[in-house]
């Protein structure tokens, strides 16, 4: 699809306008078979019995309107059930001067000027087979409680300074501890609004007594006798878990750090995500730590790019197909309780938090369906409920080198079985109780690229029944110029039985294990990876140890900008990786807006083959050697862009002979322009 071709000829559709043949030539510009739009203008494929309208199934139902008010058309049509019956892709309705469209996938809708149809080209994309891609919104309330948690810990530090590592450590227990009390009191696990009301009845304004008031209330979570307590310490349940067992050391507060946890608490932290959690250790670790443990903590959306495609589509898909079939709706349910998901960096949780979320709304959708068919219905498997969740924190598995964040990670994937145990009682009325807490998920502190995989997340169950397993996740990137010691180390411990892994990035290690992790079985794996990964040398470097494994890739995300919810939002040049053993399925190219299919992904990313480059010591033209390419390490002073470059020339015209054209890898590919001062020793003087 030639997508300028595509709106030029959009624009020539509507300024030479032909009423009776304009949904035929729309179907046209986007290169739907011509036999079959010639077919559905003979009448063949319409399955309309009213004049005036088109219904090809699966395609579009098009009506033009001369009365009627087109949005009150469009929503009848929306909901007409002879219409929907057929799944047509788009609803569209025009009085041709405005046009109003619907796409039933996605709920997308258009109403614009018809002149301006060829400014929206992308909406109908679909009929080209280049599917829009579909991402979540963040909830603001996530981004507002990390900013205000966030200004509280920079309140807390500069009233308690310090640099020692224990004392960080416990001000990050701390927070945690907050941030769960907080979503006790809002989450039913404590009365409305106990703790917060607590600190703002039980303790003086100016915050002097607050230290030793939390002291005893944390204390008081981790016991069951409570007769030696005040009635208001005693009315906190029992919360047990390990979260409050070990006494860390409280800082203190003043009247400022008091006021900003009373508000805080009056948050409504129901509706936020704990994957908050992830963006709150990001704010609350000193850079050169976050750099050097390659901590990127992710948005829902961009995790939403891994899972999707990785296993929760394929999913839903199966959920749609099975329709009111009881037998197989009972087989997709103990596929979801045969799934094993692994994170191997899984920092504080957030991939396996929004997994385990997705895969408990699938459930819920799955017991709907069972209901309608059958209310009396009892599930095969043994000791399920169709009111309580059969999915189990159990089933999920991660590895995390920072202690702090390992035991973050187990709070989180706990708050959130609680939130969706809330949302099943919601639902289905029943719930699983709450306290005290039990042990988390299967999260295992230490370094993934020296712990043996298959030993955290078995492949099989004590009987050797396989699982069903994805490797997700979103590893650390170090480049190979910028890895510390320890992660040099690691890589070769890793390419032990490789030459000249030296030059890829630290992330190369955990595709290589996962996809050693997952040779000759049906699992699959996605990683979120710097795009170097699919660039010049590492290529060559990489994906044959991958490839001879007689793997693929099944689905990729071209380059993207990687943000977060952090307080520092950190965005970085990235791609997403999908890889499974070799199979005849479509592959899937993702782009910020469009999929694409491809028979094929090379590890470039492109639909083809997997020529792979290598380097070469011989040039095959007549050209002088590149030593060393394009690395100038001036610090970024020398270079600058085409306005400076004016603005400089216009002070000091001669200055043009110390300006030169500096030609990188953009300049080269893609034309554009940058310079660089180039200024000899002998030149200094002047």
């Amino acid at each position: 699809m030639n997508v300028e071709a595509l709106e030029n000829n959009l624009k020539t559709l509507v300024s030479s306008l032909n009423k009776e043949t304009f949904i035929y030539d729309l179907l046209t510009a986007y290169e739907l078979p011509k036999a079959s739009v010639t077919r559905l203008q003979k009448g063949d494929y319409n399955l309309s019995k009213v004049s005036g309208e088109i219904l090809w199934k699966k395609k579009l139902f098009f009506k033009q309107e001369t009365i009627i008010d087109l949005h009150q058309s469009i929503d009848n049509f929306s909901n007409n059930a002879t219409i929907v019956k057929q799944h047509p892709r788009f609803i569209i309705v025009t009085d041709f001067e405005m046009l109003l469209a619907v796409d039933t996938k996605t709920a997308d809708s258009l109403d614009i000027l018809l002149t301006d149809l060829s400014k929206h080209y992308d909406f109908f994309l679909p009929w080209a087979g280049l599917e829009k891609t579909q991402f979540q919104s963040e909830n603001p309330a996530d981004v507002k409680a990390a900013e205000r948690m966030g200004r509280l810990y920079d309140i807390i530090l500069e009233d308690n300074p310090t640099q020692e590592k224990d004392q960080l450590h416990a001000l990050n227990i701390f927070l945690s501890r907050l941030l769960f009390c907080f979503f006790a009191e809002d989450t039913g696990i404590f009365q409305d609004n106990q703790f917060t009301n607590a600190i703002a009845s039980h303790t003086a304004t100016d915050g002097n007594d607050l230290q030793a008031y939390l002291q005893k209330l944390f204390a008081v979570l981790n016991v069951s006798d409570r007769t030696d307590y005040p009635q208001f310490l005693q009315d906190f349940p029992y919360v047990n878990g390990g979260l409050f067992a070990d006494d860390y050391p409280l800082p203190s507060f003043t009247a400022k750090s008091r006021k900003i946890i009373i508000e805080c608490g009056e948050l409504n932290w129901k509706s936020i995500n704990p994957d908050i959690f992830g963006s709150m250790i990001q704010a609350v670790v000193h850079t050169d730590q976050r750099s050097s443990l390659g901590m990127h903590y992710t948005s829902v959306t961009n995790i939403m790019k891994v899972i999707g495609p990785l296993f929760l589509n394929e999913l839903y898909e199966t959920l749609e197909k099975a329709e009111d079939d009881e037998k197989k709706l009972s087989k997709l349910l103990g596929r979801l309780y045969n799934l094993r998901i692994l994170d191997p960096a899984c920092g504080s949780g957030n991939f396996l938090i929004i997994a385990y979320k997705e895969l408990c709304k699938l459930e819920m959708e799955i017991f709907r369906q069972l209901q309608r068919i059958n209310k009396a219905w009892e599930s095969k498997v043994s000791g399920l409920c169709l009111t309580r969740s059969g999915l189990r924190l159990s089933q999920f598995y991660g590895i995390e080198l920072d202690d702090f964040a390992h035991e973050t990670a187990k709070l989180s994937l706990w708050l959130t079985e609680h939130q969706m145990n809330l949302v099943f009682k919601d639902v289905f009325g029943e719930t699983r109780p709450t306290l005290p807490l039990q042990d988390a998920g299967n999260i295992v502190c230490g370094n993934a690229t020296r712990l043996n995989w298959e030993l955290i997340c078995p492949k099989v169950d004590l009987k050797g029944n396989p699982y069903e397993i994805y490797i997700l996740g979103n590893p650390p990137f170090q480049g190979s110029k910028k890895q510390n010691k320890n992660q040099k180390n690691d890589m070769s411990h890793v390419f032990y039985s490789i030459k000249n892994y030296k030059n890829l990035d630290y992330i190369a290690s955990w595709l290589y294990l996962g996809s050693k992790y997952i040779e000759d079985t049906s699992y699959k794996l996605a990683f979120v990876s710097t795009n170097s990964i699919t660039q010049g040398d590492q290529v060559s470097l990489l994906w044959p140890h991958v490839l001879n494994r007689h793997q693929e890739i099944f689905f990729a995300y071209t380059t993207f900008k990687w943000g977060n919810n952090a307080k520092k939002n950190a965005g970085v040049s990235c791609v997403i990786i999908g890889i499974k053993n070799e199979s005849k399925i479509t592959k899937k190219i993702y782009s910020e807006t469009i999929c694409i299919s491809a028979d094929n992904i090379s590890p470039y990313l492109t639909s083809g083959s997997n020529l792979i480059i290598t380097k070469r010591k011989n040039h095959i033209s007549n050209l002088p050697i590149m030593v060393y390419g394009n690395m100038p390490l001036e610090g970024n002073f020398l270079k600058i862009n085409e306005s400076e470059k004016e603005d400089l020339l216009k002070i000091e015209p001669s200055a043009t002979k110390f300006i030169r054209p500096l030609i990188g890898g953009d300049e080269f590919l893609k034309g554009y322009k940058r310079w660089c001062l180039w200024i000899n020793d002998e030149d200094l003087k002047e």
